[in-house]
């Protein structure tokens, strides 16, 4: 006997009109004992459950021909060609990529540690638009050595969060150069403030939807802005004399984790990539009805069927 969410907001809905949650519970309950798990839900409203049902009905069968394409893959060849494919589709998804503009870097102080140091950096993604990162530099060390961006999940304090800061750390202490940036929208990057420099918004998700949303209406795509931010963090990385440039990695967690695979498709230098708490396709976020951000929407992705063949 299973009694999934759906029964449970149920039952926690009407209580809020006078009718009792154990109530809810035990006809759910009783419900779900039946065993008739094919029998429809009770209507919430006029249409329970149309525009939902569409869309999954919809994506099932987007990933369901990109099943069929995978499983007629057999050679390398076909392999390498797929790959490609999917590339096309995720670039053309996110939209031609930018000029690629002088990055004006500065270092705005330094930190020093027993085995890294930390140096403070603001570089421009796009003109006048300021990155604020982080580089972690190991000390006695052979350079040059290997380097990784670090892409950050959705933390208030974006760089600065405490998860951020270890894995960050921890990659210094191994040898590797190291620079996490702030996302737009978190950190040091909040973009509507008061005159006080408090957020108008609320910070990270809040800014994300709301930047996402006016940009939707103008034909941009704010998951075009992030992802920038990340090949322009690239870009800076590799202008450090101690990173080999043989071997630059992208990494992240969460919604950083995100970034890290869609950064997978549309840039080719890196040469490793190691995603965290994600991947999941567009059907299971559907499915389980999940929120997201406007960045972790691409357009077109289900069309092209991008965040499918991404995700696998």
């Amino acid at each position: 006997m299973t009694l999934d969410r759906r029964e449970m907001l149920r039952a926690a809905a009407v209580s809020a009109v006078g009718v009792s949650t154990w109530q809810c519970l035990a006809e759910a309950i009783a419900w779900a004992a039946d065993g008739d798990t094919t029998a429809a839900l009770k209507p919430l409203n006029r249409f329970p459950r149309m525009v939902q049902e569409w869309f999954v009905a919809q994506v099932r069968q987007i990933e369901a021909r990109a099943d069929g394409v995978r499983a007629a893959l057999k050679t390398q060849s076909d392999a390498e060609a797929y790959v490609r494919e999917v590339r096309a589709k995720i670039r053309r998804s996110f939209g031609p990529e930018c000029e690629k503009t002088p990055l004006r870097p500065r270092v705005t102080g330094v930190v020093e540690r027993d085995a890294y140091r930390i140096e403070r950096v603001i570089f421009e993604s796009r003109p006048e638009f300021p990155v604020t990162a982080n580089v972690y530099i190991p000390k006695g060390r052979t350079f040059p050595l290997p380097g990784v961006v670090g892409s950050c999940g959705h933390s208030v304090n974006g760089k600065a969060a405490e998860a951020y800061q270890s894995f960050a750390q921890s990659l210094a202490r191994m040898g590797y150069v190291t620079l996490i940036f702030d996302p737009i929208g978190q950190g040091e990057r909040l973009q509507y403030v008061d005159e006080h420099w408090k957020p108008r918004r609320g910070a990270g998700v809040a800014e994300h939807l709301y930047a996402g949303n006016q940009q939707f209406l103008v034909g941009e795509f704010f998951g075009a802005w992030r992802a920038w931010d990340g090949i322009r963090a690239l870009d800076y990385l590799l202008t450090r004399e101690e990173v080999d440039p043989k071997h630059v990695g992208i990494t992240g967690n969460s919604g950083g984790g995100t970034m890290t695979t869609w950064l997978c498709g549309l840039e080719r230098r890196w040469t490793m990539a190691a995603p965290g708490c994600f991947v999941t396709t567009f059907r299971r976020n559907l499915e389980n009805e999940l929120p997201a951000d406007s960045e972790q929407c691409p357009p077109g992705a289900s069309r092209w069927r991008a965040a499918s063949s991404v995700a696998r």
